[in-house]
């Protein structure tokens, strides 16, 4: 047991390796549809491109969207609505009449005549009118001369919507009254009378009401006819149309809308999980065998796999609401992000593997998968250098163009033409064609794809990565541990510059990260803060503090700049891109002056305690600020340089840098040191402004 927990954990970045993979294989298996996929691609007005396909099994016609809205429409506008009639409110509005009507015309040299009770008589007919079949308060336009159901204790009639008294044509209906009966002199006070005593009684019952419309919607059909198991649907050749294509379209969703049950289950997710293994794995061995440094680091994996997962989970959202927004989902972020802190090969390998898992979620996934990856390497060709606003906005529209032409030529291909009216409109099986609404998706996408500024931040802060933006922000002289480098140790800060000159050149014309290699050459010396007058560059005067110390102890003093400057570097939170430059910038070399010397005291000492504790650089643009430091920092010991001393110095130190076998886990080739070699001969030429001479 203990041997087993011993290789665990020196195995353990395997571990979590493995650990990782099996968590996103099975989290994407997840979001996968639960259901099964139709093997066969077609379009409208398209011959079939297959062998003949017979009916696999009984299957419901369905109807198209299109007829599901319309017989649901038809539905609610029939359907029967509900209204309760309140007695106790007739007859309280009763009861406020009679006595309101006796007050009000009590007075009047009316009141003991025959015309009072005529007057009572016609007013009080007038009131049983209105509460025949009730006084409603809300008007529904939709109802008007349409039956309704009313409500009266424990009886239900049929009655006319327009026979209900609307509450707020009171004055109408009293004037109509007054003009019929000839009361126009009393028009104002039945006007107070009626407006005082009526209310309305009769309510719609929407209990009811939802219940009767619920139950009938939900016994709406949504199929039409059925193909019977062993009846040939369509033939290879035949143009996918009318029957044929409403049959195909309903195999289909037959297929998709199956759920997985116990006999299918296991083998579905089986199924499933292979695939979405299998390209996972290619992304890992990929890693691994193209990108060693990042397989070796847990942290970035894992922010590779995340950013995958993240896009799959984000589209598997929008297609779960709508999947005719499939498109607003800026999928090129992901290349975006995997370019600016890594590389673009890794950016485009995974975006094609990610789109190629996408196209299960998808709905015609073979027109996405196409978009996307076009989309994905127009990405790669021309974002560089996010630092520049610019130029990220300048990509950003030629994507959105992209996506633009690829989806128009899709759409001529499938319409057979160009339709400038049609906006946004739906053949009869539902599938939504979409010209000018898909253009506005595309220009959301690329909206959405400019969030990769401030994505990028987020991401530095919590993975601890380092991106354009960030290198160009650590360039800067003027930021306070370089002008911290600048005050304290001039003469470095110097060197560092002049270093950072070279670096940058030979990194360019190799084709390496050029800001990098200028970032990490402008940090690489800082731990000389700490005592910068033991190093030459530093010191003003004649006075040599190594001339007081022993060779191991000048040697030690030397040598503590690399960790002193790992140390200051973390404490200024400072990326470990950056830092890997201080680590590595003299990699297991000797500081063979001191060597030398000691070696003139003592030829049994020990080389080992004279050497830098490494490592070696370990990669291309480690290995070139090695080779220019090296360079720089010997240079100036030249005495009366010229152009051939500059050439054999130059291949003097790095040929014994080769020797020494500080470049074997560089990811750089011979051509490429030699035209490292010929950049920094040419650059130290010029600083020196020397020139060929020529013969006499």
């Amino acid at each position: 047991m203990k041997q087993l927990i011993n290789k665990l954990y020196k195995n353990q970045s395997l571990v979590y390796k493995i650990f990782l993979y099996i968590l996103t294989t099975f989290l994407v298996v997840y979001l996968f549809p639960k259901g099964g996929q139709f093997q066969y691609e077609f379009q409208k007005g398209k011959p079939w491109q297959y062998e003949t396909l017979i009916a696999p099994f009984d299957f419901p016609i369905a109807k198209t969207p299109q007829e599901i809205e319309a017989e649901k429409s038809e539905i609610i506008a029939n359907a029967n609505t509900y209204y309760y009639y309140d007695t106790t409110i007739a007859e309280r509005v009763e009861s406020d009449f009679n006595e309101e009507f006796d007050r009000l015309f009590g007075n009047d040299s009316i009141a003991e005549t025959r015309a009072f009770s005529t007057l009572k008589s016609k007013a009080t007919r007038l009131l049983g009118n209105f509460y025949k079949n009730g006084v409603i308060e809300v008007v529904d336009e939709s109802k008007k001369d349409k039956l309704v159901i009313l409500t009266q204790g424990n009886e239900e009639r049929n009655v006319s919507y327009n026979s209900f008294i609307k509450l707020n044509n009171l004055q109408k209906y009293i004037s109509d009254f007054a003009a019929r009966e000839s009361l126009e002199n009393y028009e104002t006070q039945l006007y107070s009378l009626f407006f005082d005593v009526v209310e309305p009684n009769v309510t719609i019952n929407t209990e009811i009401t939802n219940s009767e419309l619920s139950a009938r919607l939900e016994q709406m059909a949504y199929t039409h006819g059925n193909v019977q198991e062993g009846i040939r649907i369509i033939a290879k050749g035949e143009v996918v149309e009318g029957d044929k294509l409403a049959q195909l379209e309903s195999l289909k969703k037959e297929y998709e809308s199956q759920i997985w049950n116990e006999s299918n289950y296991n083998w579905i997710v089986f199924g499933y999980t292979i695939l979405v293994a299998l390209a996972l794995l290619m992304l890992l061995l990929f890693i691994r065998k193209y990108r060693p440094e990042i397989y070796e680091n847990n942290n970035k994996v894992t922010f590779i796999f995340m950013n995958i997962v993240f896009m799959i989970v984000l589209t598997t959202l929008v297609v779960k609401y709508n999947a005719n927004y499939v498109y607003i989902v800026p999928l090129c972020i992901l290349p975006l992000i995997l370019k600016a802190f890594f590389d673009a090969r890794l950016g485009l390998f995974a975006h094609v593997l990610t789109v190629l898992l996408l196209g299960f979620i998808v709905p015609n996934s073979s027109e996405y998968i196409f978009l996307q990856i076009i989309a994905g390497i127009v990405t790669i060709l021309t974002v560089s250098e996010l630092y520049k606003r610019a130029n990220l906005f300048i990509s950003v529209g030629q994507i959105t163009l992209i996506y633009i032409i690829a989806y128009f030529a899709f759409y001529i291909t499938h319409e057979g033409g160009i339709k400038f009216t049609e906006v946004f409109s739906k053949n009869e099986l539902g599938n939504v064609h979409v010209t000018w609404i898909y253009f506005m998706q595309f220009m959301l996408c690329g909206l959405a794809t400019l969030f990769v500024q401030p994505l990028i931040y987020i991401y530095e802060k919590i993975f601890g990565l380092v991106s354009d933006v960030s290198l160009l922000e650590l360039s800067d002289t003027n930021s306070k541990l370089l002008k911290r480098l600048a005050n304290e140790a001039p003469g470095t800060f110097h060197h560092s510059l002049q270093v950072a000159n070279l670096a940058e050149a030979a990194a360019s014309e190799i084709g390496a990260n050029t800001m990098l290699v200028r970032v990490g050459a402008l940090y690489h010396d800082i731990g000389k803060m700490n005592n910068p007058t033991f190093f030459i560059e530093n010191q003003a005067t004649s006075v040599n503090p190594h001339d007081e110390l022993a060779p191991d102890e000048s040697a030690a003093m030397i040598i503590d700049h690399v960790l002193d400057g790992i140390e200051i570097a973390k404490s200024n939170k400072i990326p470990d891109r950056i830092i890997d430059f201080i680590r590595t910038h003299h990699g297991t070399s000797t500081v063979y002056y001191f060597y030398q010397k000691a070696k003139e005291l003592d030829e049994e000492v020990s080389k080992e305690q004279f050497q830098y504790p490494g490592p070696i650089p370990f990669s291309k643009e480690t290995a070139i600020l090695m080779m220019a430091d090296s360079v720089e920092a010997a240079s100036k010991s030249l005495k009366e340089p010229t152009s051939q001393k500059i050439d054999q110095f130059v291949e003097r130190i790095i040929d014994k840098q080769m020797d020494e076998q500080q470049f074997m886990n560089a990811d750089i080739t011979l051509k490429e040191i030699v035209t490292i070699k010929k950049v920094l001969k040419k650059k130290l030429n010029n600083s020196y402004h020397l020139r060929i001479e020529y013969p006499e």
